[in-house]
């Protein structure tokens, strides 16, 4: 229901996983509560969700029902003005996309993560295309390009999140794509949310920290009166403190909560939100210590990358 933020205890996340091993016992996927897996792969380590259980809490008052069809779910979002947030997964729990529906049945694609015309890889392996990208070229100052919430003006905010990808962006790229290539998300501009942390095992926030977020949501709510449709991945990250698991975990969850935050408290829709955990990777603060600077969220607006246009 509205009003209720993720928050929970690291103790008891572990001794909730369950484990399975795939492939020979090359693959290992571990389940946690809230529909998320972690799934270690030979040497790669990737977090992946459903983010139902966040519409469910931030729409508490509308009305929820599933469809199946054929092998694909279909979860629809009803709220009380009759716009309703359709998304639609495969039988392997895989996003395949996310609609707005209004109340005379006008449908806009959100999120398209089943690219048409393009094969589909398992979670987390990206196409040669992505993964040969090369650094983009910032031609702009370091502080426009990656703008830090303490001491940057509204202006700043909303520059960052309206600006244009920095370098030409050649296709339209699945969300998977995005999550997974940090040279693809370097394309666009970032906001470092340095006005809040974590605790350390923490992916709580208390309410007096909420206020911090108020530059951000405004930011966010004056780019969505020029588009309603636009999207922001909220990024996750954790210092380098604990195990590669825990801390995977903890940075998708501490996404989350910032994204619940926006909504429940600043009212911004759920379905332009999405999120995404990086752990212990992209250190701010390079150290091997507990640093809280390192235990933070980033945010980008990525509809260019989904839309494969220059703004």
């Amino acid at each position: 229901m509205p009003g209720m933020f993720p928050g929970g205890n690291l103790d008891d996340l572990r001794r909730q996983r369950r484990e399975r091993a795939e492939d020979g016992g090359r693959r290992v996927i571990i389940q946690e509560p809230g529909d998320r897996t972690i799934i270690r792969d030979g040497n790669r380590l990737i977090i992946r969700h459903d983010e139902t259980d966040r519409f469910r809490r931030s729409y508490g008052g509308a009305d929820f029902r599933v469809q199946q069809r054929g092998a694909n779910q279909v979860t629809i979002i009803r709220q009380p003005n009759g716009e309703e947030i359709l998304t639609e997964r495969d039988a392997d729990g895989n996003l395949i996309r996310r609609i707005r529906r209004d109340s005379y049945g006008r449908e806009v694609i959100l999120i398209q993560n089943e690219m048409p015309g393009r094969p589909r890889f398992p979670y987390g392996y990206l196409p040669r295309d992505v993964m040969e990208l090369p650094p983009p070229v910032i031609a702009i100052p370091r502080e426009r390009y990656i703008v830090d919430v303490e001491g940057a003006s509204q202006d700043d905010l909303y520059e960052a999140f309206s600006a244009p990808p920095v370098m030409p962006i050649t296709r339209a790229y699945s969300l998977d794509e995005i999550r997974q290539s940090q040279m693809l998300r370097e394309r666009v501009r970032r906001v470092d949310v340095d006005t809040v942390t974590f605790d350390s095992g923490s992916w709580a926030l208390s309410p007096e920290q909420f206020g911090a977020l108020t530059g951000i949501a405004t930011a966010i709510q004056r780019v969505l009166t020029q588009n309603p449709n636009e999207i922001f991945l909220i990024e996750g990250y954790t210092d380098a403190v604990g195990s590669d698991e825990d801390n995977l975990s903890l940075s998708d969850r501490r996404a989350e909560t910032v994204a619940t935050v926006l909504t429940q408290r600043f009212g911004i829709p759920a379905e332009n939100l999405t999120t995404q955990g990086y752990g212990e990777q992209y250190l701010k603060i390079n150290t091997q210590a507990p640093e809280r600077r390192n235990r933070r969220v980033t945010i980008r607006r990525i509809t260019p990358l989904l839309q494969g246009q220059q703004r």
